[in-house]
């Protein structure tokens, strides 16, 4: 097989090719084509988001593989992880089912593969370097990761995600700040998380925000790039219609 074939573009193609033929199939979303987006660091390196659903993510940067809440087919559509390259860092947020899943981090691990997870979520797959709420690491050359605060805040909702339990976390490269904020509402830590340039906030009562929470939260980050994700059964209309004359550009993608 020809080196053009192991080219981890190449896979995240083939695999969001076939994610989208499946969705499609199946009826099981409305969701836009994904894109992969790339971003420039302060000293010119590449960082190249690609959008696999819900909140499961793949980030290359500076030849390094990043998988954040991993998940084969807990949300539709299935993903093949086998298929992609090895990940040299697995992010997980929390243990509910929609962001951890056992096989998947089994199928993007190697020897080396750095997993930083939550207490909850290292207890259930058995290993993981854990992280609390105002923790920070470096776990590999020129990445530093910090973990804040998510939880939910509304009456009636405060068990799906107790304070003090998930992680968001805040991903450092190269002076290139990501802000992903696990499951979560606009809560009043984020007024904390300052010089962001990219932000994937959620958006999907009851569980995490609705359009107007995501405005709100957006606008205490004040993110250069936002992606709404896991925003599940909401109108990408709403979102759109909420973030209207914030100055913050949306990309909407394929994280439904």
């Amino acid at each position: 097989m020809s080196k053009r074939l192991h080219s981890p573009r190449l896979y995240y193609f083939i695999i969001i090719a076939c994610a989208l033929l499946s969705t499609a199939c199946t009826a099981q979303s409305t969701q836009t084509p994904s894109t992969m987006d790339t971003f420039k660091t302060k000293t010119g390196k590449t960082v190249t988001i690609h959008p696999i659903k819900h909140a499961s993510m793949g980030i290359t940067f500076d030849q390094l593989e990043i998988q954040v809440d991993p998940v084969i087919s807990a949300t539709p559509p299935t993903t093949d992880y086998t298929q992609m390259p090895k990940a040299d860092l697995i992010l997980i947020t929390h243990e509910h089912y929609d962001h951890l899943d056992a096989q998947a981090v089994a199928d993007l691990s190697k020897e080396s593969t750095v997993i930083v997870t939550n207490r909850n979520s290292a207890e259930i797959i058995g290993k993981g370097e854990v992280m609390a709420n105002g923790d920070s690491l470096s776990p590999l050359s020129g990445i530093r990761l910090y973990a804040v605060p998510a939880y939910n805040t509304t009456p009636g909702h405060l068990q799906f995600h107790p304070k003090g339990r998930d992680n968001g976390f805040i991903l450092e490269l190269d002076g290139l700040r990501l802000y992903i904020a696990g499951d979560t509402e606009d809560i009043e830590e984020m007024q904390s998380v300052k010089d962001i340039d990219v932000a994937f906030l959620p958006c999907n009562q009851p569980y995490t925000m609705t359009p107007e929470q995501l405005r709100r939260a957006a606008d205490m980050v004040r993110p250069r790039v936002l992606y709404p994700y896991h925003y599940g059964d909401t109108p990408v209309e709403a979102m759109e219609a909420a973030m209207e004359g914030s100055g913050i550009e949306v990309r909407i993608r394929n994280f439904q």
